[in-house]
């Protein structure tokens, strides 16, 4: 079964964050609007790093309960407003998958053992074939994907389809130096060289009426003589 919710950038970060925190500080879950722009705005574990004010992260959230990822909630005692995810309920997931989908989300595609490191902060992975475990639930709702390894690695990767244009999956070409772009033309100067004398030495043959293979025996008899 396959979901088609899709998240912009703004809410694929938000809710990445409801599910982290209800994970790394569930004394203080559900979250407040300022701790949720705090937590969107965290300069660790996320990627890329952004600067959302309460105006952006309030317009997320309201689209969240919209498409029934979010709650609004009011706890007793509490004088503001605090909203939590609905991950577990609206795709039917445990929490490790929970929170890898969570991690996805924050730090865009990475590989399995990237994903062991950084997931192990909100539930515990005792090994890879725990994780590929934890992995294979988000892939049959369609909220995972598998991608061939990047350029110059050869670890596969995993990347979250809830929203796919923050973390484009594509492969990127390899960026070429100028160093090596010289090293190009210097390759393509000795080719064409070798060339030329190559039909040079072809000529020669026919004006000695020899063959190939005389001409070059010739010339190491030569070079013995030397």
């Amino acid at each position: 079964m396959e979901f088609q919710v899709r998240l912009n950038k703004v809410e694929a970060r938000v809710f990445g964050c409801l599910i982290e925190k209800a994970f790394t500080t569930p004394d203080n879950y559900p979250l407040t609007l300022a701790a949720v722009t705090a937590a969107a705005n965290q300069k660790t574990n996320r990627d890329p790093v952004m600067e959302l004010d309460e105006v952006e992260v309030a317009r997320a959230l309201d689209a969240l309960a919209n498409k029934f990822l979010a709650r609004r909630q009011w706890p007793a005692n509490s004088r503001v407003e605090k909203f939590s995810h609905n991950g577990k309920d609206a795709f039917s997931l445990e929490a490790g998958p929970l929170a890898v989908l969570a991690e996805l989300l924050l730090r865009g595609p990475q590989t399995p053992g990237e994903l062991r490191v950084h997931v192990s902060r909100m539930v515990t992975i005792d090994s890879l074939e725990s994780l590929y475990a934890m992995l294979q639930p988000l892939i049959e709702r369609g909220l995972v994907e598998r991608l061939p390894p990047a350029p110059g690695s050869r670890a596969e990767r995993y990347a979250q389809l809830l929203s796919p244009d923050v973390y484009p999956t594509g492969n990127k070409p390899i960026e070429r130096s100028d160093e090596y772009a010289a090293l190009q033309e210097r390759v393509k100067d000795l080719e064409s060289r070798l060339a030329r004398a190559e039909r040079q030495i072809v000529r020669l043959a026919e004006k000695l009426g020899m063959s190939l293979e005389a001409l070059a025996q010739a010339g190491r008899e030569d070079l013995d003589l030397e």
